[in-house]
């Protein structure tokens, strides 16, 4: 049945569903690639980076993870401004390609033991290229989103960019599972982890025909149509609109840490520091992603009825208050103790997540939104959210505390909680022009 709504024509339910799934398919493909690579990071450090200390090969092996996201930023500039010129449809084409092709490639690769360094250098190489891809990705369907949907439903369409990225990683994490479980350690060590990189070509595939099959969002093509669109958005973006990139990097501060250490960290953790076996490893992952992906929407859904920030508030507070319980609960060894662990902290990132993609998009007008999204995010998640597997793996080596990794996810979520605190609140206003 189709619904009508005081800022769409009668058409809106049936286009908006299309939008929605070809933006949100193209989103899984994009984080299903990313996200492999954080999973399978402990293969891949034997891979690529031999030593006689496996934490050393995953240090070596998370340092690589932290450097895709150093192009990052430099993607999100050049995505960024070509969004906000020529058009989110053609630029989020473009991204899922990148990404897709990259990955496949990675899946290819030969290893140090067969080529030498040339082959940790060729993996370096295709991180660099998912990371500078990646930075056109997430501004740019959060953007696109956003223009599309209705105003009183804003926080529940964006919202879906977190679920499907969510569901991305829980099909990733899902995959190895399985593979694991068929295969054994063993024989993944050996091919079987290139497998889940090898689908990345075909899933790219899918994305980029359903992408090429999207018009531009209508706030931008009514931009367009009275010729308001910027020469030079991104000059524009941190002359005009500095104070919304400030608010956006302060809201992605949590947002990349809970992200990188849930999704990224967590599986490596598990297996690595508290000793549970790998094959439990990916399951208490892939349990806590997915029921984190189921309560997105919801959370979306209540940040349209009761506003943006008591849900970005409770987010905030939760990781304050439970990081490090959660992982002293994980610690006790058993495996369902460890899944509640993850589902509690799953839902302070559902419950932040429900409303932050909208928040930010409300932050900037139009002619800049793509631009300024892509700058304060990508600056935010390659500066916090890129470090963070790395750079928990090094405060357990130095502090000799395995729970150390929580006292960086609370300062992380002190600093959102405190730039939300300041913030207006934004739903259920129209997006700024």
């Amino acid at each position: 049945m189709t619904t009508i709504t005081k800022d769409r024509p009668v058409p809106v339910e049936r286009k908006l569903r299309k939008v929605l799934l070809a933006t949100g398919v193209g989103h899984f493909v994009e984080w299903f690639d990313f996200g492999l690579y954080g999973t399978l990071a402990a293969i891949i450090g034997l891979q690529f980076f031999p030593s006689a200390d496996p934490a050393v090969a995953l240090l070596s092996s998370f340092a690589v993870f932290g450097a895709g996201f150093i192009m990052r930023p430099l993607g999100g500039l050049w995505f960024g401004s070509l969004g906000d010129r020529v058009g989110r449809q053609k630029v989020l084409a473009t991204v899922i390609l990148l990404t897709s092709g990259a990955t496949f490639a990675m899946g290819l690769l030969p290893s140090y033991h067969s080529i030498g360094i040339t082959a940790t250098i060729l993996l370096v190489i295709t991180r660099l290229v998912q990371g500078f891809a990646a930075g056109g990705e997430s501004s740019g369907a959060t953007t696109y989103l956003a223009e599309y949907a209705p105003v009183a439903r804003r926080g529940y369409f964006t919202c879906w960019i977190d679920n499907f990225g969510f569901m991305a990683f829980v099909a990733g994490s899902g995959l190895v599972f399985l593979l694991t479980a068929s295969l054994g350690d063993d024989t993944m060590n050996d091919w079987g982890w290139r497998i889940p990189f090898l689908i990345a070509g075909p899933l790219g595939w899918i994305g980029l025909y359903l992408r090429q099959h999207l018009e531009d969002s209508p706030e931008y093509k009514a931009v367009a149509a009275t010729g308001k669109t910027e020469a030079a958005p991104l000059r524009a973006a941190v002359t005009k609109a500095w104070a919304a990139l400030l608010f956006c990097v302060g809201f992605v501060v949590l947002k990349a840490v809970g992200h990188w250490t849930l999704q990224t960290f967590m599986p490596s953790y598990l297996a690595t520091e508290l000793h549970f076996s790998r094959l439990n490893a990916y399951a208490i992952t892939t349990i806590g992603l997915f029921a984190i992906a189921v309560m997105v929407p919801f959370m979306g859904y209540l940040s349209d009825r009761f506003g943006r920030k008591p849900l970005m508030l409770a987010g905030c507070s939760g990781f304050i208050l439970f990081s490090y319980p959660a992982m002293m609960v994980m610690a006790q060894g058993d495996v369902l103790s460890a899944v509640f662990a993850m589902l509690m902290l799953g839902a302070f990132i559902a419950a932040f997540d429900g409303a932050c993609s909208a928040a930010m998009a409300e932050l900037f007008p139009t002619s800049v939104r793509y631009g300024g999204l892509s700058i304060a995010y990508n600056f935010a998640v390659a500066f916090f959210g890129g470090i963070t597997p790395w750079f928990s793996v090094w405060l357990i080596a130095t502090t000799g505390d395995k729970f150390s990794p929580a006292w960086y996810v609370m300062g992380a979520a002190l600093i959102t909680l405190l730039t939300v605190l300041r913030a207006k609140e934004t739903a259920g206003l129209p997006l700024k022009r």
